[in-house]
């Protein structure tokens, strides 16, 4: 866990298993690691990326407001679910680095910001004591299948990454892309992804 959250800390991109699908990682409030991420996955960053958040409280540091639909959906939740929030707290574009905002290249165009609270204890702990949001997009080229375990990524993905988290921690990943559901502060809810 110690090198895993130096590499974090240094600005690196980390190879993860998450509760869905492996992932690659940064920190979520670090613009240059982000860009590291869309040029790995080959990816327009006109699309925003998922990030892992410990708890509530870390999501409420980082967008305006939590929908009060936002705070049932995930007292009910049993399987990995991203929310997507208005209101995302981002620095403005040319704006150096802020950890108390995320970076401006994480958020959708409308200032959504899709977050999950991940399911796996790894993960939790990961960003719990990493203390900020981390990335989690699937560790593949643009296009191409999620890989689902260790033996399905891409060896030029395992390559491009600065630090390989133990394929054995991914025991408790579905091997699944989890269910989005954009939820905005009248409670209204769209799903996105089943």
């Amino acid at each position: 866990m110690t090198e895993t959250l130096e590499v974090l800390k240094k600005g690196g991109v980390i190879l993860y298993p998450t509760d869905t699908v492996w992932g690659l990682g940064c920190d979520a409030t670090d613009p240059e690691a982000v860009a590291k991420i869309y040029e790995i996955k080959k990816r327009s960053d006109s699309k925003s990326l998922v990030l892992l958040a410990s708890d509530l409280d870390m999501v409420a540091r980082y967008v305006r407001e939590i929908p009060d639909m936002a705070v049932q959906l995930v007292e009910v939740n049993d399987s990995p679910m991203t929310i997507i929030y208005p209101g995302a707290l981002a620095a403005a574009a040319g704006e150096p680095a802020d950890r108390h905002l995320l970076a401006r290249n994480v958020v959708a165009e409308d200032g959504t910001v899709g977050i999950r609270i991940p399911m796996m204890d790894f993960c939790v702990d990961l960003v719990r004591r990493f203390g900020r949001p981390i990335v989690s997009t699937s560790a593949n080229i643009s296009g191409e299948p999620a890989p689902r375990n260790w033996a399905e990524v891409s060896d030029v993905i395992r390559k491009a990454a600065d630090y390989t988290v133990a394929p054995a921690l991914e025991r408790g990943s579905t091997g699944r892309s989890s269910s989005i559901i954009k939820v905005g502060l009248d409670s209204t809810i769209s799903i996105i992804r089943k």
